[in-house]
């Protein structure tokens, strides 16, 4: 996925995200720091959000169901990738993919998975701990091998 393919998917989902939790234009456009006017604007879908409101949307109410079943997942781990093109820092535990992935290979105790939505892959350890997101099989393939 691409900034712009994540704001064209997300910008449909900011007046989901703000019912989900009960906010007002007003609350809401004050949480993301734009005016109420251009939350109306976005929310209409007479414009897009930029790049800087979804990121902050990701980021502000990453637990919410609309963005993680939009993005496959916690959707920060996708802005991530998208900024970083792979993370290769250990991270929190994982679901172990109930939820959301495929296992394409293993090695070692080691799973390498794919999002079916975003479509981006993870290595996950023994214990479901993450060690290694990308976008690129290649990449992944690489570092599963590497192990």
């Amino acid at each position: 996925m691409t900034q712009d393919e994540i704001v064209e998917l997300l910008t449909g989902k900011i007046k989901l995200v703000r019912t989900e939790l009960g906010y007002t234009q007003d609350k809401m456009a004050d949480i993301l720091g734009i005016s109420k006017k251009t939350l109306v604007q976005i929310e209409k879908e007479r414009i897009k959000a930029s790049w800087t409101v979804i990121v902050a949307m990701c980021a502000l109410f990453r637990n919410s169901d609309i963005l993680n079943h939009a993005l496959g997942g916690n959707p920060l781990d996708v802005m991530e990738l998208v900024v970083h093109e792979y993370v290769a820092i250990p991270k929190e535990k994982t679901w172990g993919g109930l939820v959301w992935w495929k296992e394409v290979d293993s090695r070692k105790g080691y799973r390498l998975q794919q999002n079916v939505i975003s479509q981006h892959f993870r290595i996950l350890d023994q214990k479901d701990y993450r060690v290694f997101s990308s976008f690129e099989e290649n990449e992944a393939r690489k570092r599963l091998r590497e192990i």
